[in-house]
């Protein structure tokens, strides 16, 4: 028993010294730790108090020049009121307002005021293919007729040809906006469908561009029948729930009780009218019957330049992006815009090349127009830039043809000019390449 005793006394010493060292060495490793996170942090702190310097500077300039840009337009008369917004990367720069919601009344337009946005709702129908494409519930090569029995575009061979495909990119063939006048009525897309038996196909499916209202809403109800859901229901569901679109709507109802809403405007002689909302195109909400503000829309141009993988990755994206039919000739306002080479139509988007100054790098702007009710607006992206510029009007100016290249100058000149360096290297590039 003693002899134990003797035993236990010199084990537990050397226990205690091993645990001590252990604890040694530990507390060592943290203290360098410590010391690498300490001289870094400051580094790093400094880099970032930097950029968002830098990214103020920018946004404060940006928002100065955007503004006296439209208030110009606004005091020359060419414009009632404009909603804008403008993305750079993943960041709304401009959210904002300007001019009047009505001309005889003194509430402005601000990020929040709502307008109709036309065939600017064609960009949000062919983004929703790809996305259900992505998902293998539809394909390009769909056959119209499959999910519209009731449809027809001359015989049954030629129908037989009609994919999503020529519906979303105007080649089904039809004539210049058949129909549109029955959209217009009120017509239901289902009745419509059955009408296209009396109109002559002017081409082969997939071979001429040819722009469309009631043809392309048909994409809608092939999206209904491939879901089981509205577009209605699969755009909110899938898009604008998800991104925080909540002023973002699809019917006439919901506008009319809006509160801050730009009414629309007609040009009489120099002075502006006021004009009533009207219902058109609520039973074609493909081809126009979407309701946003600025604020939506730069959630929405931000996922368009893919900064929210969680909803739809940038693979996906692009198949709506796909140039499918060259637009010919050169009488489109945007392409007499500066550096313009071609334009195409994808599905919902024009694609347009273009090249900058005297680079001779071709670059690309994925662009929509849309005029509904005497509503103006203009959507364009830019994929290369990581920029994005929607410009909403409540009168059916013509400053729309212009705006995009203008308020793209601007963007260039403020995030190129004076750009001041940052006095770390930085591994992330605050100034895009423009």
């Amino acid at each position: 028993m003693r002899r134990f005793k003797i035993l236990v006394g010199p084990t537990l010493l050397i226990l205690t010294l091993v645990v001590l060292a252990f604890y040694l060495f530990k507390d060592g490793s943290i203290i360098e730790k410590d010391k690498v996170a300490a001289t870094s942090k400051p580094i790093e702190n400094l880099i970032s108090q930097k950029e968002r310097e830098l990214y103020n500077v920018h946004q404060q300039e940006l928002k100065e020049a955007v503004k006296a840009y439209f208030d110009k337009a606004i005091a020359s008369g060419d414009i009632v009121g404009a909603g804008v917004s403008i993305v750079m990367q993943d960041s709304i720069v401009i959210s904002d307002g300007f001019g009047k919601r009505n001309i005889n009344l003194n509430d402005g337009v601000d990020g929040e005021t709502v307008f109709r946005l036309g065939s600017l709702s064609k960009g949000f129908a062919g983004i929703l293919a790809a996305n259900l494409k992505n998902e293998g519930k539809l394909d390009w090569k769909d056959k119209v007729s499959d999910y519209l029995p009731e449809f027809q575009l001359g015989d049954r061979k030629n129908t037989d040809k009609i994919t999503l495909a020529n519906i979303l990119s105007h080649t089904s063939g039809t004539p210049y906006h058949s129909y549109t006048n029955l959209v217009e009525a009120g017509l239901s897309l289902k009745e419509i469908a059955g009408r296209f038996k009396a109109v002559k196909p002017i081409s082969q499916p997939g071979i001429m561009y040819s722009y469309q209202n009631a043809m392309f809403a048909l994409c809608g109800e092939i999206m209904s029948k491939a879901t089981g859901q509205e577009i209605s229901t699969s755009l909110d569901n899938r898009f604008f729930t998800p991104l925080g679109m909540c002023s973002t709507t699809m019917d006439y109802e919901t506008l009319e009780h809006t509160e801050n809403v730009a009414m629309p405007h007609s040009q009489r002689r120099n002075s502006w009218k006021t004009l009533r909302l009207n219902d058109n195109y609520y039973n074609a909400i493909a081809a126009g019957g979407i309701n946003a503000n600025a604020h939506d829309m730069g959630r929405w141009m931000r996922f368009l330049l893919g900064h929210n993988p969680e909803l739809m990755d940038k693979s996906a994206l692009a198949e709506a992006f796909n140039p499918f039919v060259e637009i010919k000739g050169h009488n489109k306002y945007y392409q007499r815009w500066p550096g313009h080479l071609s334009s195409y139509y994808g599905f919902g988007w024009r694609i347009h090349k273009y090249r900058e100054d005297d680079s001779s790098q071709e670059k690309t702007i994925w662009h929509h127009g849309g005029s509904v009710n005497n509503y103006r607006n203009e959507i364009a992206v830019f994929p290369e830039a990581d920029l994005g510029i929607c410009v909403l009007l409540n009168s059916n100016s013509k400053l729309a043809k212009i705006v995009i290249p203008d308020l793209h100058k601007i963007v260039k000149e403020v995030y190129e000019k004076n750009t001041p360096k940052l006095a770390l290297n930085s591994t992330t590039d605050p100034v895009p390449h423009l």
